[in-house]
């Protein structure tokens, strides 16, 4: 490539992002920034653009190879709920009524009742996730050892079943209409991400003519995971046996075994997601990309322009970061302000009343003139 040519490639930014109900949140290392935009019942774009610092950026040891793969791990939790709750606050939908046992803990713990939601949520969302990826196939890998002693054959087994569970899992909330737009605004992520990448200009017309996989996807990562777990759990069972003598594991020890483990395959699953996203375009890359890429076919779908439209408002806000972003709105884009969100939803529950108060004027109406005729 000539010097002419390479200093006109744009400069790539690790931007990613992840879909939130009618909407998409776009991050930022380089600019310190994490954006989100949705587009609301009455079809306008909202966007809101905070700081959000690095913490490999304040804590060094945090950016290290296999540690920042933990890091970004928990970070992305607490991120994607925080994300989630803050969308639909921009939707202006109401929200489910706490539960009493939210309100009780709320009132103990003196802590706001929306702060306490959100953490029963995301307690919630960590056994489910245990629940599924970690004592499902524990359990079918302590069945397994029942048939073998082949320690690899019995990680493969436990891969397989957490692989086939997370399929499962994915295939059947895909039928939830809500879920379905979640995927399609994925879908949209995807392709303004790689029409970013291309240096192109971001526009619906130039978004939708990518692909809707994208290696550095969140899914890719899940499958890295599980497969990954494989070869470091066979790795791990034959080192008990050396250190300890335990030929087989119960349930107990093999579940302890993949909690204690979970840090290093997710340290080690975020290298191998990252070196994948870089590693060029060479058969045995592409080999290794193709699974992920594959499952992404379920959590995907092919998004509407509007869809790409906010999606876009959410990857210019994060490229222009928290401090200039309201100078960088399209049209039809507007800042997403909390008091104003407020004022519009009292006019909106306003007009929302007038059509039912109609309705039955109307329906007084036919009421009388049916008695008149009968009389």
């Amino acid at each position: 490539m000539s010097k002419q040519n390479q200093a006109n490639k744009p400069k790539y930014q690790d931007i990613g992002g992840q879909a939130v109900m009618e909407g998409v949140m776009m991050q930022s290392p380089a600019n310190e920034s994490i954006a989100i935009a949705v587009r609301k019942p009455n079809g306008r774009i909202v966007v809101t653009c905070e700081r959000r610092v690095p913490l490999a950026k304040k804590h060094k040891w945090m950016g290290w190879p296999v540690i920042r793969g933990c890091v970004n791990m928990v970070t992305m939790l607490k991120m994607g709920m925080d994300t989630l709750d803050k969308s639909t606050q921009m939707l202006g939908v109401l929200e489910e009524e706490p539960t009493k046992f939210e309100k009780w803990l709320a009132e103990k713990l003196g802590a706001n009742i929306d702060k306490v939601v959100m953490a029963v949520a995301m307690v919630l969302a960590v056994v489910l996730s245990l629940g599924l990826f970690v004592a499902l196939p524990t359990a079918a890998a302590t069945l397994a050892g029942l048939f073998t002693d082949s320690r690899l054959m019995i990680n493969l087994i436990s891969g397989i079943a957490r692989i086939a569970i997370l399929i499962l899992y994915i295939w059947g909330v895909a039928f939830m209409p809500d879920i379905k737009r979640v995927f399609m605004y994925h879908g949209a992520e995807h392709k303004t991400v790689y029409c970013n990448e291309a240096g192109l200009e971001l526009t619906p017309e130039n978004a939708k003519k990518f692909s809707r996989l994208h290696p550095r996807c969140g899914t890719a990562f899940l499958f890295l995971v599980m497969f990954i777990s494989i070869l470091i759990g066979s790795v791990a069972d034959q080192l008990i046996y050396l250190l300890f003598g335990v030929e087989k594991m119960g349930f107990l020890l093999r579940f302890g075994r993949s909690l204690l483990l979970l840090p290093v395959v997710t340290g080690v699953s975020y290298e191998v997601l990252k070196a994948l996203a870089h590693g060029g375009d060479s058969l045995i890359v592409r080999i290794l990309r193709w699974p992920g890429l594959q499952l992404q076919h379920l959590t995907t779908r092919e998004p509407d322009d509007k869809m790409l439209e906010v999606a876009i408002a959410a990857m210019k806000a994060a490229k222009a970061g928290a401090a200039n972003y309201k100078d960088c709105l399209d049209s039809g884009v507007y800042v997403y302000n909390e008091k104003t969100q407020k004022e519009e939803e009292k006019e909106e529950e306003k007009e929302a009343e007038k059509p039912e108060e109609t309705a039955e004027a109307a329906d007084t109406d036919k009421a009388e003139d049916a008695a008149q005729e009968q009389a």
